[in-house]
């Protein structure tokens, strides 16, 4: 082995870095860039004001507990907030809904009744029930007025307070949903989203490359032309691939056993509570705007490793942004408007809104989503029509 030759192959991979500026880029400022921003969403996050209704079925004895509790949540510094009782439970479900609650506590009407005969009353707790982590910080944080309630419970007997016995109900899908139901919607949006940029950008390049491009461009074929062109072609095998890895999140394939090989499962069987049809086209049209999109970007690379440099830059901070970790109303405002031009944002709320909530067409929400990720999409069509070169990569 000779010791020189080693050493000029490591001189010369240290030359060919030291001349591309964008690979060191990666190296030392994206990753301080990332991890920054990182931080700061975990740092400055906003605290969560948890809205509490509460259903008073009760009467009398329940007004007090009413009372006694928005009295010692009134300027709290945990962000509890507890509202005035609603007449009907239906009431309380509305609101949590429509976002305007985020917890309801239920009081029997038997609740006198119980504390005569010595039964310890059942409190029902509500909640949205799509964000198992969220919810159960909020229980967490609402455990600290129990002393408040059995203190009230003794007031309206006149003896001594029992705890209560709590039980969780949900809106949508089950208290005992577990990670995956939950993240089902962010598996199918962004690795589709991920998968069809990569696919892209890298293919287009090698159009550039191969001179497939350039050959085009010698033709009376526009660029608008050759833009959509490349993107219904691409945009066949996205849809493709959306199609296999919808299939894979929402459907099962039972394998027995064959020989020596045991019994398997395919697919993550993970429950629709919309429609999957709609399912399917939320996670489509994001994925044809990750073909525009590599369109676009592959145009200012020349090599496939400047493309995939792209990807710490566009698909990491969409994953940290886009309401996948943390909601977006949470995170310090500057962040919030970054995350509000990104369509992972969009998407992942819309596929929340139909696998977890149920949502149709109708939704508004989720038109809004739609509209959102279509612009984007033909955003970038035009863009990458506005930059195409006619000029060799």
């Amino acid at each position: 082995m000779s010791i020189s030759r080693v050493l000029a192959v490591a001189r010369r991979i240290a030359q060919g870095f030291r001349r591309d500026e964008r690979t060191l880029g990666l190296i030392f400022v994206v990753p301080i860039v990332i991890t920054a921003m990182l931080g700061w969403m975990i740092r400055d996050q906003k605290a969560e004001n948890v809205n509490v209704v509460v259903v008073n079925g009760a009467g009398v004895a329940g007004q007090l507990i009413v009372d006694a509790l928005a009295t010692a949540t009134a300027g709290a510094p945990d962000g509890i907030e507890v509202s005035a009782a609603t007449e009907t439970r239906e009431a309380a479900e509305a609101g949590l809904r429509d976002g305007r609650a985020d917890l309801a506590i239920v009081l029997p009407a038997t609740l006198l009744e119980d504390l005569a005969a010595g039964r310890r009353p059942v409190f029902t707790i509500v909640t949205e029930g799509t964000d198992p982590g969220a919810e159960s910080a909020r229980l967490g944080a609402f455990q600290g007025l129990m002393g408040t309630i059995v203190g009230q419970l003794g007031a309206a007997t006149g003896g001594q307070g029992v705890l209560p016995e709590i039980v969780r109900e949900t809106v949508f899908l089950s208290p005992d949903a577990d990670t995956l139901d939950i993240l089902a919607p962010v598996f199918l949006g962004y690795f589709a989203y991920f998968f069809v940029f990569m696919l892209t950008g890298i293919s287009f390049l090698r159009e550039r490359v191969g001179g497939t491009l350039e050959r085009l461009l010698a033709t009376p074929v526009t660029r608008a032309e050759i833009v959509l062109g490349y993107s219904l072609g691409f945009g066949l095998f996205a849809t493709l691939q959306v199609i296999v890895l919808t299939l894979f999140v929402l459907g099962r394939l039972d394998v027995p056993s064959i020989g020596p090989l045991p019994d398997f499962t395919i697919g993550l069987d993970v429950h629709s509570a919309g429609s999957p049809v709609l399912t399917f086209a939320l996670a489509l049209v994001l994925s044809l705007g990750a073909v525009s999109l590599g369109i676009f970007l592959s145009t200012f690379a020349r090599t496939e490793l400047q493309v995939i440099q792209f990807i710490p830059l566009v698909i990491i901070p969409q994953g940290l942004l886009g309401g996948i970790f943390w909601p977006v109303d949470r995170l310090p405002d500057v962040l919030q408007v970054v995350a509000h031009a990104m369509p992972m944002t969009y998407a992942v709320d819309g596929l929340r809104e139909v696998m977890l909530k149920g949502a149709d067409l109708g939704s508004a929400v989720v038109q809004g989503d739609l509209t959102v990720l279509a612009g984007i999409a033909l955003l970038f069509v035009v863009l990458a029509a506005g930059t195409i070169k006619r000029e060799v990569a």
